[in-house]
């Protein structure tokens, strides 16, 4: 095939802590990318913020450099023939539809200055789950809802534009593709993370907005996760239309092809997030666990549902030990700082910066580490780190064999962390299951851009999708007894213990 005659996706990756714009070709490989590191703002103890106009300026930075890149190797950029957008989840921002500007930065969705809104609210429904048969999510300072409540409680713009009806809500994938296409739109993952969709209905709930004080006009209207929503109007991607959207947990999950029940996926990145298809119908869990939507792909396509859980700190307390502690100069030199150690050497860090979620939602946890003796090193710190996603990893699997009454067997990874050979070992020493690792680790790009070429017609239908997913793995088993398992999950929950009540 001549490089004129070949056809291309485009990805936009938006993330916590950085942005991203992957092409990717019929076979799912990247032809070309760019990333833009960006930092985000924290005004007080618990605040996560960054201004939406900010992370939308990385996404041109982003895309600008990636085709840059794809046209020194001879291509047009006419040739990508849609674009994915996959994005952090729950962050939420407050816009005005006359101006199209911000109202105030938008609050991330590891934030945590919403607890006393979140409080008084549980106090008022009478219980934190109250509105669960209906969103499949508790009350917690995570999700969209009751940033947006505290938004209109705090700020005063967002005040004033409600009083002009011009004051919009939404997720990062709104505010990307209001300002790219002019469509205000959302999908269902995205929406679903809100706690105002209904997740059997896929439209706004009246009795959600009416609890937390949102408006129906206030809030985009939810679409699937691979149609056409609208065509970029300027910049290097002008008239290439915006065709696939997922939230970016969701899109990993398309990305590593899990499309039956059963199949499940953890991403490591930032925070740290298992999805588990259950299929055509949500399952709704008494183990502490969400009820969200997995996918759509396509307006006539049957919705899919997952059982998740999500670890606040992953990836980011890493970034912790080397930018506030200097453990550590890089990344990387953690996996050789904990091979330094046989063990633990009994010391436990409980990763709880901003509380504990799934399955503990302990919003009064905080971080701490214990079993700290002259013996320790830090080798045994950095191992300590790298086991707590491993053990909170393992307390979501085991809430998911509970839920589902299903007995996993294998686990599919993807994200920064999984580079990690060290880290990926201690995970299958702690889960006591098999753990496949993906040759390709882009997997939540490949998922939007899957969805984006679905849409347009790149690829044609399902099986297809998940040829291009699959890839060659690598398959890691425990290594360690049942008895020194057993041990090691003892001594964490130990640890857990005490990280509550702090705060």
């Amino acid at each position: 095939m001549a490089k004129s005659d070949e056809v291309f996706v485009g990805a936009i990756d938006q993330g916590t802590s950085s942005t991203r714009f992957l092409v990717f070709n019929t076979k799912g490989q990247v032809v070309a990318s760019h990333q833009c590191e960006y930092e985000n703002h924290y005004a007080k103890a618990g605040w996560v913020e960054k201004s939406p106009e900010e992370i939308l300026g990385s996404v041109e930075t982003a895309v600008a450099g990636a085709c840059r890149r794809f046209n020194s190797l001879g291509y047009e950029t006419s040739q990508i023939k849609s674009v994915g957008i996959t994005n952090q989840r729950e962050t939420t921002v407050a816009f005005d539809a006359e101006t199209g500007k911000q109202l105030t930065n938008a609050i991330i969705w590891n934030d945590v200055r919403t607890k006393d809104v979140v409080r008084r609210l549980i106090d008022e429904a009478g219980s934190s789950t109250r509105f669960a048969a209906t969103n499949g999510l508790p009350i917690t300072t995570y999700f969209s809802a009751v940033k947006m409540r505290w938004m209109l409680e705090n700020v005063p713009e967002v005040q004033a534009a409600r009083e002009r009806g011009t004051l919009r809500f939404g997720t990062i994938d709104t505010w990307l593709i209001y300002k790219l296409t002019g469509q205000y739109v959302t999908d269902v993952t995205n929406a679903s993370r809100t706690m105002l969709m209904d997740i059997k209905t896929f439209q706004w709930s009246a009795e959600c907005l009416e609890f937390f004080g949102v408006k129906a006009e206030e809030l985009p209207e939810i679409r699937s996760s691979a149609e056409v929503y609208g065509t970029i109007g300027e910049g290097r991607l002008e008239g290439i239309p915006v065709a696939g959207c997922l939230g970016d947990q969701q899109a990993a999950m398309v990305g590593q092809s899990c499309f039956d029940p059963g199949e499940a996926k953890n991403t490591y990145g930032t925070g740290c997030f298992m999805l588990f298809n259950t299929g055509d119908k949500p399952i709704f869990s008494k183990n502490g666990l969400l009820t969200t939507v997995g996918f759509q792909l396509g307006p006539k396509a049957t919705p899919k549902y997952a059982l998740e859980g999500s670890i606040a700190v992953a990836g980011s307390a890493i970034q912790w030990l080397r930018d506030k502690i200097g453990l550590i100069a890089s990344p990387p030199e953690i996996g050789l700082l904990s091979d330094s150690v046989d063990d633990n050497g009994g010391v436990y860090f409980v990763t709880a910066f901003s509380g504990l979620f799934a399955p503990y939602w302990r919003d009064d946890a905080r971080g701490c580490i214990v079993g700290l003796t002259q013996y320790a090193t830090r080798g045994h710190i950095a191992r300590a780190t790298l086991e707590s996603v491993c053990y909170q990893t393992h307390a979501i699997l085991d809430a998911m064999r509970k839920d589902s009454g299903t007995e996993l067997r294998r686990l599919r990874v993807d994200g920064g962390m999984t580079s990690s050979e060290q880290m990926m070992q201690i995970q299958a020493d702690i889960l006591n299951i098999e753990v496949v690792r993906p040759e390709m680790l882009e997997t939540t790009a490949l998922g939007a851009a899957l969805a984006a070429g679905l849409a347009v017609g790149v690829w044609k239908d399902e099986s297809e999708l998940r040829q291009v997913a699959q890839s060659n793995v690598t398959a890691y088993w425990t290594r360690i007894s049942d008895d020194k398992r057993a041990e090691m999950l003892k001594g964490w929950e130990k640890a857990v213990e005490r990280s509550l009540d702090w705060a």
